[in-house]
């Protein structure tokens, strides 16, 4: 999964454009992009979408926040619709995640034949206070299967006047993006970037998303459908990094003893391996 593009939970044609998108993951969403008066109705048509003939893409429902008192109810709205997954916002302890997930447990064993088989990806930076949790996600289960940072409502929370300039994201988001990414891996689930908000940009959209990959990112969230070709694009190894990651494991296939090898005068080693076949999954090798 490298491209998660979100959909407002109240709009099926909205829906119907991000379908025609090489999006692996559409992300229906019931929280910001949806006005209070409309929260109601944006569950029922978020079920439909959910009940569409479904594709190749993987479909995600982010619900409202634990703050808010809809969460529950957002997830029972949706459940029986079978989404892959539940986008969880404003997440702030690996004890957030969960309470969802027992939620989740109570609703599939009501309504569905598959426990279990919604997974749940957690907004882990949008609060001041969640960052000091980042080190427990490991606890949350099998249904995590993601960790995914923002940076817009973390401004809010800290009484910023603004998270970037001229250089990128300030200091402060800076942090939050590194212990996402960290935190993540720690946990064994995919590390996801922030949305890019500059929506006529899509060179500086394809540079963010390269840094993301090349710090170790495994997919990034968008907003809009002309950034989800660039994002696919950073995201997929080069066909020189294939080749290389071909030569690496060839080397070691052959010499199945070896802790070291040596490749064009470099020293080789099972860290270099390891990343070697994940290019290589990436690739579809």
């Amino acid at each position: 999964m490298r491209s998660l593009l979100f959909v407002p939970g109240d709009s099926l044609r909205k829906f119907e454009k991000a379908r025609q998108t090489p999006a692996d993951a559409l992300v229906l969403d019931l929280e910001d992009s949806v006005a209070a008066d409309r929260k109601d109705e944006a569950r029922r048509i978020v079920r439909t979408m959910l009940e569409t003939e479904r594709g190749a893409q993987a479909l995600y429902v982010r619900v409202n926040a634990l703050d808010t008192g809809r969460t529950l109810g957002d997830l029972a709205a949706v459940t029986p619709a079978r989404p892959d997954g539940i986008m969880l916002p404003k997440c702030e302890s690996a004890a957030d995640a969960i309470k969802v997930g027992l939620w989740l447990d109570g609703l599939e064993a009501a309504q569905r034949s598959d426990p279990g088989g919604t997974r749940i990806i957690a907004i882990v930076t949008e609060t001041a206070r969640a960052l000091f949790g980042l080190d427990r996600y490991a606890e949350v289960g099998p249904r995590l299967v993601g960790l995914m940072w923002g940076a817009e409502d973390l401004s809010a929370s800290l009484g910023a006047t603004a998270n970037a300039d001229e250089r990128g994201f300030t200091s402060p988001y800076r942090l939050a993006r590194d212990l996402c990414l960290i935190a993540a891996r720690a946990a064994g689930v995919t590390p996801i970037d922030t949305v890019y908000t500059r929506i006529a940009d899509l060179a500086g959209v394809a540079l963010e998303a390269a840094i993301a990959r090349r710090d170790g990112f495994g997919a990034k969230a968008v907003i809009h459908p002309s950034h989800v070709e660039p994002v696919n694009a950073a995201f997929a190894p080069t066909a020189a990094e294939v080749a290389w990651a071909r030569r690496i494991v060839a080397a070691f296939a052959a010499d199945s003893g070896a802790g070291v090898v040596k490749i064009d005068g470099k020293m080789i080693d099972k860290p270099h391996l390891r990343a070697a076949e994940s290019v290589l999954a990436s690739a579809g090798e």
